[in-house]
């Protein structure tokens, strides 16, 4: 069994650091990372997309060509871990010698580890795993918009013996929001606006599912943010005329129209009168 060992710090790290541990390629753009591995030890790639201070994913498709166990580091105020297992399985302990658990094809894990112990992840040989994570860091200050939903987070998927796990099947709505996610067209800052808007979803939807007074709570915000969404995808794909046009503006009476409703006049009038001054 290959033994390995994640530190969870900066984005960039975790990246360098599997990269050192399984070999291979790795790009990055902006916020983006791609990790092509082709080794001795794996094939497949990891993906990931990072938010300065925010939520992180990453998405992995690999086939390992021995057992593999990845530690992965413990601190004080560690994020909390959303798995998302769409192909294969994937094992859990807290420590080598802890109670193992399997997170298989269509089922959620959510883990938040802040003990003196690290979690481990292992990996079988031979049989392609599919999983997406996301990573939602929990320092935030009360000034910060995150504030609030980081204080729900904290409530429902955190233990005071610093040590919390939940696996169960996958919630269909989030099913979805991730298919959304994988096939997300556009590019550049839209692309990042709906990545936002798209885990921020998921993550009400996972408080809402485990949170009974919360789920009645966010229902007008979930539906308000899945409208906002939907305008947002739709602009996106419209040119700069068609969105003036949309919003009122590229229609040929809306300026004489504008000057009408605030200054009480007509704009053949206003163009006769500074003819008048030129005069």
């Amino acid at each position: 069994m290959k033994k390995l060992y994640l530190n969870t710090g900066e984005f960039n790290t975790i990246f360098n650091d599997l990269t050192d541990s399984f070999g291979g390629e790795l790009t990055t753009n902006n916020n983006d990372y791609n990790l092509a591995i082709k080794s001795k030890w794996a094939k497949g790639k990891i993906t990931g997309t990072h938010f300065e201070k925010e939520i992180s994913y990453m998405h992995f498709d690999l086939t390992f060509h021995n057992e593999v166990s990845l530690s992965i580091e413990s601190f004080q105020g560690a994020p909390i871990f959303f798995a998302y297992c769409e192909e294969g399985s994937l094992t859990h302990s807290f420590g080598a010698n802890g109670e193992k658990k399997s997170l298989k094809k269509q089922q959620t894990g959510i883990l938040n580890n802040t003990s003196t112990i690290n979690s481990v992840l292992y990996f079988e040989s031979f049989k392609r795993i599919q999983f997406s994570l996301i990573v939602m860091p929990l320092a935030v200050t009360l000034k910060e918009e995150s504030f609030e939903l980081i204080s729900h987070l904290k409530k429902v998927f955190t233990s005071e013996s610093g040590n919390y796990i939940y696996i169960g099947q996958q919630n269909p709505k989030i099913t979805q929001k991730l298919k959304e996610l994988h096939t997300i067209p556009q590019k550049g800052a839209v692309r990042s606006l709906l990545q936002r808007s798209i885990m921020s979803t998921i993550l009400d939807l996972e408080i809402a599912q485990h949170s009974y007074n919360y789920a009645t709570m966010i229902a007008p915000f979930m539906n308000l943010a899945t409208k906002q969404f939907d305008e947002l995808k739709r602009i996106s794909n419209m040119n700069f005329s068609e969105v003036l046009f949309s919003i009122g503006l590229g229609r040929k009476s809306y300026f004489p129209r504008l000057i009408k409703e605030r200054y009480n006049t007509l704009n053949k009038h206003y163009h006769q009168n500074s003819l008048a001054k030129t005069a």
